[in-house]
């Protein structure tokens, strides 16, 4: 079987996603492999995607619309549209390189098994840009035993390819969290093999309007309470709504890191823009917070370490009684 013969749909959900979704769209349309369909969901939103995705002419390409209904059902919506095993994640702000396809599929084909792969991804436009999206790396065997240990996969989730069955099979989405991907990491890798690209095939845009920018510190609660839930799986706890262990939960945040994570984000959305004396002010900013936060984010770049993320789990273990009943 030839690589063209591996079923991928390129998936992307879409709200008010101008200026960057041509961009987008061409980066799929020039991909060296052609063999694979194109899904976009179009959830609400009034800046003329719609239009603009209803204006291409392309026999790959599939346009849904519907009133908006949120990230979350969006992307199970992808699920249960996709036409082809394995379902290829594309956010709308975010960009293609020329082998992506080419690459998954052969990833595919070596990995037929698989419920998860991804490949790494740089900050874009990678000429101005600094660094690459902090990633866990690691064998299918390595990348569990995170998992295992207590701790979340840090994956840019506009890398990866899913198994439709198996996704679906592990629940798919879950939550309106601002964290329904690091959710839906855990519970591949504790049934499925994840297996990584160990090169970037995308550029991971990131602009003042995405979900991550705008709602960074809800993330980090929801990181927090994903963690939690895989806790609370491994040790066999009923787990209890965010709402109502929030507080204990919030003390596991450092407000210093946040802050220097968002002026690092700062700092590569000004490079982005050609605004260099922005940037460094922004990179200032975040050493004069967290200088701790920076060099370990420094770290992350040099090194090729089994990079997970969350807290201690024992951490959480201290505050049983907050936090099960």
């Amino acid at each position: 079987m030839g690589t063209t013969d591996v079923g991928l749909t390129a998936g992307m959900p879409v709200c008010n996603a101008m200026p960057w979704l041509p961009e987008a769209m061409e980066s799929l349309f020039q991909q060296t492999a052609k063999s694979f369909e194109i899904l976009a969901i179009v959830d609400g939103g009034s800046d003329g995607s719609a239009e603009y995705l209803r204006s291409l002419r392309d026999p790959r390409l599939r346009v849904l619309e519907q009133e908006n209904r949120g990230v979350t059902a969006t992307l199970n919506r992808l699920l249960s549209e996709a036409q082809t095993p394995w379902l290829v994640r594309m956010d709308a702000d975010d960009i293609s390189y020329p082998t992506r396809i080419e690459k998954l599929q052969a990833a595919v084909q070596a990995h037929p098994d698989a419920g998860v792969i991804y490949s790494l991804a740089d900050y874009y436009p990678r000429e101005r840009c600094a660094g690459q999206f902090r990633c866990s790396r690691g064998s299918a065997e390595e990348l569990r035993a995170i998992v295992e240990s207590g701790y979340l996969l840090s994956i840019c989730h506009s890398t990866v390819a899913l198994n439709v069955e198996k996704t679906l099979a592990a629940g798919g989405y879950r939550m309106d969290l601002h964290a329904e991907d690091a959710d839906l990491w855990w519970r591949m890798a504790r049934q499925y093999e994840i297996h990584l690209i160990g090169e970037a095939l995308v550029g991971f845009r990131l602009n003042a309007e995405s979900v991550s920018s705008r709602y960074l510190e809800k993330q980090q609660l929801a990181g927090i309470y994903v963690q939690y839930l895989l806790l609370s799986d491994l040790w066999g706890l009923r787990p209890r709504p965010l709402r109502e262990i929030a507080e204990p939960l919030l003390g596991f945040l450092r407000p210093a890191a946040i802050a220097a994570k968002e002026s690092l984000r700062r700092f590569n959305m000004e490079l982005a823009q050609g605004r260099r004396m922005r940037g460094m002010g922004a990179l200032a900013r975040a050493v004069w917070v967290s200088p701790g936060y920076v060099l370990k984010r420094a770290a992350d770049e040099m090194r090729h370490a089994a990079i997970a993320n969350g807290v201690a789990p024992r951490l959480f273990l201290e505050r049983k009684e907050a936090l099960w009943n």
